[in-house]
């Protein structure tokens, strides 16, 4: 199946997506820093390059989207009916990046906390923010 966008929309559509500093990231560091938390971003010298890591309660925080990180029987993981081979072996690798780095962390003696981009929706934001706020 072809792709419905020409390569030019479609390079600029990927081009659009960030790595970092995404809506639920930011709904997650904004709601830490009103609670108090004081926190550094992206650790490069950490496994997985956390999104968030709390040094002084020893953890770390991932945000994952729920497509680029294949979040199961969610509403918002759909495998795209283009290229699907090539997207699902990006996604099982992300996957598998993901679980490296969590026991990696977890060996080093970091508490892993994964806060999955659906639960940040409006009807769930609330109740996964005061479960955050019980993990710490």
């Amino acid at each position: 199946m072809a792709d419905v966008h020409d390569k030019a929309t479609r390079s600029y559509n990927m081009s659009q997506i960030r790595g970092s500093n995404t809506q639920p990231e930011m709904l997650v560091r904004k709601f830490l820093h009103a609670q108090g938390f004081r926190y550094s971003l992206h650790n490069k010298k950490l496994p997985g390059k956390p999104d968030i890591v709390l040094n002084k309660y020893k953890t770390v925080i991932f945000i994952h989207g729920c497509f680029w990180h294949g979040h199961a029987n969610c509403k918002y993981f759909v495998v795209p009916k283009t290229r699907t081979q090539w997207w699902t072996n990006k996604i099982n690798t992300n996957k598998t990046n993901d679980d490296k780095a969590i026991k990696a962390l977890r060996k080093e003696g970091w508490k892993v906390i994964t806060i999955w981009e659906c639960k940040l929706k409006k009807d769930k934001l609330s109740k996964t923010l005061e479960s955050l706020l019980k993990k710490l």
